[in-house]
């Protein structure tokens, strides 16, 4: 069984980095030289997947219009002899087959989710959250899907967070099988500090199977009052457990302005055009 379908929601409003994200999608914004989606669309290409459902909101067509050709700028780049920049920009649109579906109203994740089941169909398929990039050698969406093969349940992308940080997260119960590997049964999604399971948290990548569309049609209303992904995985995990992956990677959470420049510092430090002149920089800098 191969994982060929994944789904990035890209729905949010970016409220943690306004004013930035006020007329510019949250995920087009810049890491260095690419917008922080393209990272993750070409993870998902990198782990194999074939087909890539995106899903959006209002006022986020930048996203589409990045992934598609533009006759007029590559026609300027061939006339100019930029050869290097027009592969760039050529590459983009021929990344995988890219779907966009727009979520008419924004009812959490779950909701989001939801909207993919026509794309989805009955397979398992890879959810890769719009608001994280991960950088790492083996893509970590690579890295769960090498998992999911071998054990057959829901597998998720999990990290330990700081204790003082698991109220903004979801926290797991689990148990250690081998190396990386953990069994999970159970979870609960934004735990007051002192009542967490443990401080290993769902970050921004996993494998679903099918069943979770029929646990969301019916999931009533969670924290936010927004339908809850982890609500529904939290049924499977009760039941079945699941399994959690402590990914090897480095992972920036783009929804907040501390995550976003953290990633553009640390990934130009090891850009093949500018990292020399970004250490030179750094290494002279004043503070104050």
């Amino acid at each position: 069984m191969k994982i060929k379908k994944a789904v990035i929601p890209a729905a949010g409003l970016g409220t943690r980095v306004l004013p930035a994200s006020k007329s510019i999608p949250k995920e087009m914004l810049p890491i260095v030289d690419k917008p922080a989606i393209q990272y993750i669309v070409e993870e998902a290409v990198d782990s194999g997947i074939k087909e890539i459902l995106i899903i959006t909101n209002r006022g986020k067509e930048a996203i589409e219009d990045h992934f598609d050709y533009s006759p007029e700028l590559e026609a300027a780049l061939e006339k100019s002899e930029k050869t290097d920049l027009l592969e760039s920009v050529r590459k983009c649109a021929n990344l995988a087959d890219i779907f966009f579906l727009r979520q008419r109203e924004i009812k959490g994740l779950g909701h989001a989710i939801f909207t993919a089941r026509p794309f989805v169909g009955n397979e398992p398929f890879a959810v890769l959250f719009g608001d994280d990039v991960i950088i790492s050698k083996t893509p970590v969406t690579k890295q769960l899907i090498d998992v999911f093969l071998k054990k057959s349940l829901t597998t998720l992308g999990i990290k330990e967070v700081k204790e003082s940080d698991i109220s903004k997260f979801s926290s797991l119960s689990v148990k250690n099988l081998e190396d990386n590997i953990f069994f999970v049964d159970d979870m609960v999604e934004k735990p007051e500090i002192g009542k967490h399971l443990s401080l290993y948290s769902i970050l921004g990548r996993c494998i679903l199977t099918p069943e979770i569309f029929d646990l969301l049609e019916d999931l009533p209303p969670g924290v936010g009052g927004e339908i809850q992904l982890i609500d529904a995985i939290k049924i499977i995990a009760n039941r079945d457990g699941c399994i959690g992956v402590d990914f090897e990677g480095t992972r920036y959470d783009l929804g907040n302005k501390f995550g976003m420049l953290k990633a553009n510092i640390e990934v130009a430090l090891n850009h093949p055009e500018i990292s020399e002149e970004v250490r030179e920089y750094l290494a002279g800098l004043k503070i104050d």
